[in-house]
């Protein structure tokens, strides 16, 4: 049994007790990755030197009578996004290949201080630009569910690595969706906090208005505990909410009754019938266990998507224009300063990347600002005041994740645009900075798993996980991971 099928909290409390070693948990999950990452590609890099001293120190508290802490001994993968010193952060970019930091992010202290051991960093679409973990300069990730499938993306790799069974939990990070359609697409949970929850220090900027790092995990409980653990205010990061961060564990058990749940009905046109389907089942399970059910129209969010492909890649110009081969990362010798930074970005970048950049380029330059930039940021406030509107009469939003089941690898490189409208649900809430979160639910089209999308406004993470885990309770379990290793289907 891998440590993913059993699942992190159970873990936890073994090593705790001291019934389980960490060390021992560590080696069934390397020995996991090693069988499994060849087919699959999850993995940029271990840590495998670094994650055994952290699991003997983690058995030495055990042994002392110390408390190691809620994740003691869980192996936890990071998107390679996350800045760590024990594994190099590439950004699965040619650009930063063999980078390693001189710092831990945020995340990556508290995950310790937790008690979790982390075991790698896994592929990811190059600095997070892309649905479906094929433009990685490592290569593609696979779908475990089917190998001839794309695993979502940008945290394609995360996702992919607990619905394989390799790690129980992993954190990725979501701009406009990249936590929850790939956690969708593989069967597993994916969360995406308030921003400003969970510290962005060391995560490595794409767009930093929308940027959140969250978890993904094989259960809502096992969702809330790592939340729990990576969450609360960072001086080191000026968005940071001063408050206090959700306590949702304690919810969990708390049911539908009284909870106001809308129905996103704007969405359900634009889904396959099996999201649909997947959607009015979860409401149905919802008003079965006391919940107030109704449909509710936000045709503001269906401009979600222009808006964020106008804002996201505008950030993304200015972030990544700090990779000019002076400071750090590749760099493509030339005889003047301008010539090198050209050639080192050519070289560097893949086209997904060089694409949103001259977008975003285009769209801040003189003359254009006010007809892209400026129009997109007055459709995000329209998007806000919409959630507004719907959060006046509901604790909850319900809505599928994805438009489809995942789709076959190759199948939507050629066409940007299509490849765009895998993030048409998930996008709205990044722009308005709320919580949201998907949840294995049914099995779609070809035995693939389908995620049902629980939204909720600013800080309302405890309405949005008790409704989650009542979703949960009506899946079918078999739409959630891990899966056994088996070959395209």
């Amino acid at each position: 049994m891998t440590p993913a099928a059993s699942g992190a909290l159970a873990l936890a409390a073994q090593v705790r007790a001291g019934e389980r070693s960490a060390a021992s948990v560590l080696e069934e999950s390397l020995a996991a990755i090693r069988g499994r990452d060849p087919e699959l590609h999850c993995f940029n890099a271990l840590a495998d030197a670094h994650a055994r001293e952290r699991a003997d120190e983690v058995d030495r508290l055990v042994a002392s009578g110390t408390d190691p802490g809620p994740l003691a001994g869980v192996p936890v993968a990071l998107k390679d996004n996350i800045c760590t010193r024990s594994a190099p952060t590439t950004c699965s970019s040619r650009i930063l290949a063999g980078w390693t930091p001189p710092y831990d992010a945020t995340v990556v202290s508290r995950l310790a201080a937790a008690g979790a051991v982390v075991v790698g960093k896994t592929n990811l679409d190059e600095f997070a630009m892309g649905s479906s973990t094929e433009n990685s300069a490592t290569g593609p990730t696979r779908n475990p569910w089917d190998t001839g499938r794309v695993p979502g993306g940008s945290s394609g790799g995360s996702a992919a690595a607990v619905a394989a069974g390799m790690v129980p939990v992993a954190l990725g990070s979501d701009t406009g969706g990249s936590i929850r359609q790939p956690a969708a697409l593989c069967g597993v949970v994916g969360v995406k906090p308030t921003y400003g929850v969970v510290s962005r220090y060391g995560l490595v900027a794409f767009a930093s208005s929308l940027d959140q790092i969250g978890p993904l995990a094989t259960t809502v409980a096992e969702a809330a505990a790592v939340l729990e653990a990576i969450a609360g205010h960072d001086d080191r990061d000026s968005t940071s909410l001063e408050q206090a961060a959700p306590r949702c564990s304690e919810v969990l058990d708390d049911g539908a009754r009284g909870l106001r749940v809308g129905v996103v009905a704007d969405f359900l046109a634009d889904a396959s019938p099996d999201c649909t389907g997947a959607v009015r089942a979860a409401a149905d399970v919802l008003a079965g266990h006391g919940a107030s059910v109704e449909e509710v129209a936000l045709p503001e969010l269906l401009h979600g998507l222009s808006a964020y492909y106008l804002i996201a890649p505008a950030e993304a110009s200015s972030n990544l224009a700090r990779y000019d081969g002076v400071r750090y990362g590749l760099r493509v010798d030339a005889p003047d300063v301008e010539t090198m930074n050209g050639r080192t970005r050519a070289a560097g970048f893949g086209p997904e990347v060089k694409r949103r950049v001259m977008l975003g380029t285009y769209v801040l330059s003189a003359g254009y600002y006010d007809a892209y930039y400026a129009q997109a940021q007055r459709v995000r406030t329209l998007v806000a005041r919409a959630f507004a509107r719907a959060y006046a009469g509901v604790d909850v939003l319900l809505a599928p994740t994805t438009p489809s089941v995942a789709f076959p690898l190759g199948s939507k490189t050629s066409d940007p645009l299509e490849m765009y409208l895998a993030d048409l649900f998930t996008i709205p809430s990044n722009l308005a900075g709320h919580p949201a979160m998907s949840v294995p639910f049914a099995l779609g089209e070809g035995g693939m798993p389908v995620g049902v999308q629980v939204l909720a406004p600013a800080l309302g993470e405890r309405a949005m996980f008790r409704a989650a885990a009542v979703v949960e309770s009506g899946a079918d379990p078999r739409a959630r991971g891990p899966v056994p290793a088996r070959g395209a289907r």
